[in-house]
């Protein structure tokens, strides 16, 4: 039995090498290394990754492509002796499958193709910020890679009428999003004003998952049609939202005197999003604009303090209540090799309900000896919390870098990440962790 289990899996190891021999490869390695502003330079993040795409035309009207991560990421979490016998605490490495699927174009009908496995389903025309983009789960481990997704499994159908086109994208099962590590999310979702007196002593934080069945699957419908130099989609998304919400909590004496345990419930709440966006260009400015129209479930907190003799509250945070977000944008490039880029921004990826707030982005990068060295003074973007107080209501992040490309394919970056906020504005929660970063990338 054993012996044969071994042949089983020579013979499957023999079959993917030669799977893999006829694809078509490309990709990119990439280093990422940032150090805060701090005494001794603490470093904040390192990442060297390896992306391997891959593709292959099995046939006419079938074909194959995936993408692959091989990443060293994070630092090492040793904590005691015997964690240095974990190779994975000692050196993290990961392996990542972003994307797998085979497409069928012309499947069964001339006008129909259909993509089967794990796929990134990008909606949306706007620069990286996209309301209308809800089909895969959002990727916020680097906090700093706006617009970055998990890819989801799922089904896409495409159905091509003249000159329109239709999807439909079915995900059976929900995935949430991945968050950033350190009090980001804290800082943002969880604050609870505690009685007089009392200070935490543990908080638990528990989440309840979606069942993993069709009841709670992911669907979603999209028309696109170009009219002169514009393309035009109208979607729709029935979902959740892949960032969880505070739904309840408890708070509980704990051992000593005035100090308490908090227990936190989080879930994920159900969503319908229209979608609307277009984008085009007018002579030589590229120019575009998205809005989504969110219809959620209400979510009451309630908060539960019987324990402690003061009853139970009861707060509705977010209102079954529709309500908006939108980008639009511009670019241009000049004929020195400048090129510029504005977004303003209403909502940001976390935001619901009443809680929305306003953006400014901006990008200005200058490309130079033939497009060998590359300078970005002005990167980053400017937080609006409250137009009407806005000397307390702000926040800034400004990222200036510099790059050249020693060869063709491969480019070294230095730049610095400063960081403003007054308390309560989103950016402001990183105020303190301004940093320098490193990265070099080699395409291949």
């Amino acid at each position: 039995m054993i012996q044969n289990i071994k042949t089983m899996r020579v013979i499957i190891l023999i079959a993917l090498l030669r799977f893999c021999i006829g694809l078509d490869w490309s990709g990119y390695f990439s280093t990422d290394n940032r150090f805060l502003f701090k005494e001794d330079y603490p470093i904040s993040f390192e990442e060297y990754r390896l992306s391997l795409n891959s593709q292959q035309n099995i046939s006419e009207n079938l074909k194959f492509y995936s993408e692959i991560w091989l990443r060293s990421f994070g630092l090492p979490n040793i904590r005691n002796l015997s964690d240095l016998s974990e190779e994975d605490k000692v050196n993290s490495f990961d392996l990542n499958i972003r994307e797998a699927y085979i497409g069928i174009y012309g499947f069964s009908l001339k006008n129909l193709d259909i993509r089967i496995g794990r796929q990134r389903i990008a909606w949306g025309t706007a620069d990286k910020i996209n309301p209308t983009d809800n089909l895969n789960a959002d990727d916020l481990e680097d906090i700093w890679d706006f617009g970055r997704h998990l890819g989801a499994n799922g089904i896409k159908i495409d159905g091509y009428i003249k000159d329109f086109n239709l999807s439909y994208v079915f995900l059976p099962r929900f995935t949430p999003a991945v968050l950033p590590a350190g009090n980001w999310f804290y800082s943002n979702f969880s604050n609870i004003t505690l009685p007089p007196g009392t200070a935490p002593e543990s908080v638990y934080n528990s989440i309840t998952m979606p069942a993993y069945n069709i009841k709670n699957s992911i669907t979603g419908l999209k028309l696109k049609k170009n009219i002169s130099r514009f393309d035009f989609s109208l979607s729709y998304v029935y979902g959740r939202d892949d960032i969880p919400i505070l739904k309840q909590t408890t708070i509980v004496p704990a051992g000593i005197p005035g100090e308490v345990d908090i227990y936190n419930e989080l879930v994920f709440p159900k969503m319908q999003i229209v979608g609307l966006d277009l984008a085009g260009s007018i002579d030589d400015f590229g120019l575009w604009a998205e809005g989504a129209l969110f219809l959620p479930e209400s979510i009451n907190l309630v908060i539960d303090m019987s324990q402690l003799g003061m009853g139970v509250m009861d707060t509705l945070v977010l209102e079954k209540k529709p309500y908006v977000k939108y980008v639009f944008g511009a670019d241009y490039t000049f004929k020195n090799g400048m090129y510029i880029n504005l977004q303003y921004v209403h909502g940001f990826f976390q935001e619901r309900g009443r809680g929305l707030e306003d953006y400014l982005l901006m990008g200005l990068e200058w490309k130079l000896f033939e497009e060998r060295l590359k300078l970005i003074p002005l990167s980053g973007a400017w937080e609006i919390k409250d137009f009407s107080d806005l000397k307390n209501n702000y926040a800034f992040v400004y990222a200036p870098e510099i790059s050249y490309k020693p060869v063709e394919d491969c480019e070294i970056s230095v730049g610095v990440r400063l960081i403003d906020g007054k308390e309560g504005t989103n950016f402001g929660v990183s105020k303190d962790n301004d940093e320098i970063f490193f990265k070099l990338k080699y395409s291949f």
